[in-house]
């Protein structure tokens, strides 16, 4: 079966309208749900607290070391499972590449007890939906389901934990269709093309420039024993985060992982010892090609994520991309397609949290007629202009505000509700430094966007071009 399994960046609260990032769901042309005005979501920030609220969050490492979050939501009697295991693309070698989106498909193909597809068809048999996605640092497996079926979910999901059990044959034909998969994400798709040689290019260690479906000849090259020792290599209770939200009892639910994950035993997991990163961009160029109507364009810049709560920078930069892209009113937008029509699109991406450093990108298609170093210089000039001027208050309490509304908004999905928890316990923070990171968004000042910009026009940027190719004479591999 043909599973969605698309890389999803770990971002808090942000409204995402432009991206550099291909693998987010959503076109940086298309528009963005249509928020309420400023005053009112403000005034429904100040009424939630006069809500009656009977919800509890309560956490548990078991004695493997498995961490459990159970948060309670009782609008609704549906539950929300998430089970994050701390692997992905930045932990394979070269030659080894797409490893852990290759074991994510075949983690669909049964174990002792339960023959291939019969975990979705069960799920899908309840009213249910499941699916899976990997990026460089996870491999997340998620489920809506009937809160009283949660039990059932999570007692397979202990199963494949332990018990994978795919057959060669599987294992060839799913390998086709993940190379397919390739051909359509990035090979002939020009934003997937874009941001892979973005990456090769920006990134300097090997771990890092390697796209999360794999290289095509390492697609070709992995067998099935490959999937297996990765499987017996990272997938343990000790490297795993189950988040659940929904209509539950967070005490009782936090017994039946217990009883269902309880007496899988730790592993010992192997070293992550990897060398970072520059500090700084040094002015590498790349050009590329693939399929498409219009040229594009990359910039990035190297950028911290947050560490410890109380790194600056890092909150300064996700602000900074706030102001740049997080909306339809922000400065790319309405500057460079709307009053200045220099591209027909434009987009910014920035991950305040994740297991290592990364990178901070500009990204638009060129409108007709226009270069792309005229539409490269715009770009750079807008981070120029920040780092010598800054933003006035009134544009930084409007970014503020926009982003206290996203805040109230993702509370109105369980989904994004577990996506926040298991990022934060992911990047290394507990599910409690939430509101301690937003109170800490919202105190950064026109200075502190200030020296972010500065800290980005100091660097010499990597810049990517993609030329447009004809469909016709495009490779077939």
């Amino acid at each position: 079966m043909r599973r969605a399994c698309q890389p999803r960046r770990p971002i808090l609260y942000n409204s995402g309208y432009c991206t550099a990032n291909p693998q987010k769901a959503a076109e940086m042309n298309t528009a963005s749900a249509r928020l309420p005005a400023p005053t009112l979501c403000l005034a429904l920030a100040l009424c939630l607290p006069l809500l009656p609220v009977h919800a509890e969050t309560l956490s548990a490492t078991l004695d493997n070391g498995m961490k459990v979050v159970v948060k309670e939501d009782k609008r609704a009697p549906v539950a929300v499972s998430q089970l994050w295991y701390r692997v992905g693309s930045q932990d394979e070698e070269p030659g080894k590449t797409g490893l852990s989106h290759a074991l994510e498909h075949m983690m669909f193909k049964g174990t002792h007890t339960l023959a291939p597809g019969e975990f979705s068809r069960r799920v899908s048999s309840w009213g249910g939906n499941d699916n899976a996605y990997t990026s460089r640092q996870v491999t997340v497996y998620h489920q809506n389901i009937a809160a009283g079926r949660l039990p059932d979910v999570l007692a397979m999901e202990a199963d494949r934990m332990v018990n994978l059990n795919f057959s060669d044959a599987d294992f060839d034909n799913e390998m086709k269709v993940i190379r397919e998969e390739r051909r359509q994400t990035t090979d002939d798709n020009p934003q997937g093309k874009l941001w892979e040689t973005l990456q090769a290019t920006a990134y300097t260690r090997a771990h890092n420039q390697a796209p999360v479906i794999g290289h095509m000849a390492d697609l070709h090259n992995l067998r099935a024993a490959d999937l297996r020792q990765w499987y017996d290599r990272w997938y343990a209770p000790n490297n795993a985060t189950l988040v659940i939200v929904g209509d539950v009892d967070a005490r009782q639910t936090l017994e039946t992982a217990r009883r269902l994950f309880g007496p899988i035993a730790a592993k010992t997991l192997p070293e992550r010892s990897r060398a970072a990163e520059p500090t700084a961009q040094t002015g590498k160029r790349a050009q590329t090609s693939a399929p498409s109507e219009l040229p594009m364009l990359a910039i990035a810049y190297s950028a911290p994520k947050l560490k410890q709560l109380d790194d600056t920078l890092p909150y300064a930069l996700a602000v900074l991309h706030d102001a740049l892209a997080g909306d339809r009113t922000a400065r790319l937008q309405k500057n460079w397609v709307r009053q200045n029509p220099l591209a027909v699109a434009v987009g910014a991406d920035y991950e305040l949290l994740g297991r290592s450093d990364g990178l901070f990108v500009l990204m638009g298609y060129p409108a007709q007629g226009v270069s792309v170093e005229r539409l490269q210089a715009a770009l750079e000039g807008e981070i120029a202009t920040i780092a010598r001027d800054g933003l006035s208050h009134r544009e930084l309490r409007r970014v503020h505000t926009q982003a206290a509304a996203d805040r109230i908004y993702a509370k109105d999905s369980m989904r994004t509700q577990a996506n926040i928890i298991g990022t934060l316990e992911n990047a290394g923070f507990e599910w409690t430094a939430e509101d301690e990171i937003q109170r800490r968004l919202q105190a950064v000042t026109v200075a502190d966007i200030r020296a972010a910009a500065r800290f980005l026009h100091a660097q010499q940027p990597a810049v990517v071009v993609l030329h447009p190719e004809n469909p016709q004479t495009a490779g077939t591999e």
